[in-house]
């Protein structure tokens, strides 16, 4: 993990899908697992997504508040 990629969760879209032009960090929690089984995109986004999901599973998401 970057320091930066926090307050990318917080400012990047998804771009595309059910939830294109949602906030990564607002990405409902079935759908980021989705992509853990699934496997996550290649490059930033998956790597993005990956965080999140990690963020998500493991009741973290609070710590985004104060980047929002």
């Amino acid at each position: 993990m970057h320091p930066e990629d926090l307050q990318t969760l917080v400012s990047m879209k998804m771009p595309y899908g059910k939830y294109a032009g949602r906030l990564i960090a607002d990405l409902p929690g079935p759908y980021l697992a989705w992509f853990a089984r699934e496997g996550f995109p290649q490059g930033e986004l998956g790597r993005l997504l990956a965080l999140m999901h990690e963020i998500d599973h493991n009741g973290l998401s609070e710590l985004l508040d104060p980047l929002r």
